[in-house]
């Protein structure tokens, strides 16, 4: 797959993209992530992105034309499947959403800045808006970090272990298990005895039993989906 993120602040994401899973994932050919400073589509020689909004509201406002400019540059050289605006008022990013957008081939992120971007793009260009918590940022790039690697890692052969990632947690709507490694005792703690036994049976039972205990204990509205 391929994600291209539109930043004011490209220099922010570059270290993220370019380590770990991410890193990986474009070094195997898998994905491909590229960055576009919103900067370089703007037609002001101060390269301005922003300006005051209409009506007297406080914070300053992206503008239209550096926006429309970086997306229709990109839809020239390729179809995508959603151009996404990271927002504090979008929908709920979880791991449905990402196990979804895992399966799409080219998506753009454009990541909001000052007091967020022009409504007219939003209504005319935007297809998904998705927020990371019900929080605000400075500006959209952690969003779109968290995004890109939650949803890059799903690509099949991007973790050498497909399973882990269909493990994790909230992919059935639960909490991960307990997870050990060695030694089977340290300092007088011990793993659990049932790890210890290599009955398969029971220890997939033992998992699922936890699993439900934590969702219930930590996050009991997993439950109510």
């Amino acid at each position: 797959m391929r994600i291209d993120i539109i930043t004011v602040l490209p220099e922010m994401l570059e270290g993220f993209v370019n380590e770990s899973i991410l890193a990986r994932a474009q070094k195997k050919g898998l994905a491909e992530i590229h960055l576009h400073n919103l900067r370089d589509y703007t037609s002001d020689k101060w390269r301005r992105v922003d300006d005051y909004p209409y009506g007297g509201f406080a914070g300053m406002v992206m503008q239209c034309e550096p926006i429309d400019r970086a997306i229709s540059a990109l839809k020239a050289e390729r179809d995508y499947d959603d151009v996404i605006y990271v927002t504090p008022d979008g929908e709920r990013f979880d791991q449905k959403i990402a196990n979804g957008m895992s399966l799409q081939k080219n998506l753009i992120i454009l990541c909001g800045h000052y007091k967020g971007i022009d409504q007219r793009i939003r209504e005319h260009l935007i297809t998904r808006e998705i927020s990371v918590g019900d929080y605000v940022l400075t500006g959209g790039e952690l969003a779109a970090a968290c995004i890109a690697d939650a949803v890059v890692r799903l690509v099949p052969g991007v973790i050498s272990d497909d399973q882990s990632a269909l493990s994790d947690c909230f992919q059935d709507d639960l909490l991960a298990a307990p997870i050990y490694t060695r030694p089977a005792e340290y300092k007088g703690w011990r793993v659990p005895d049932i790890l210890l036994s290599g009955n398969e049976a029971k220890i997939k039972q033992w998992e699922m039993d936890q699993a439900m205990e934590r969702t219930k204990r930590l996050r009991p509205d997993l439950l109510k989906k």
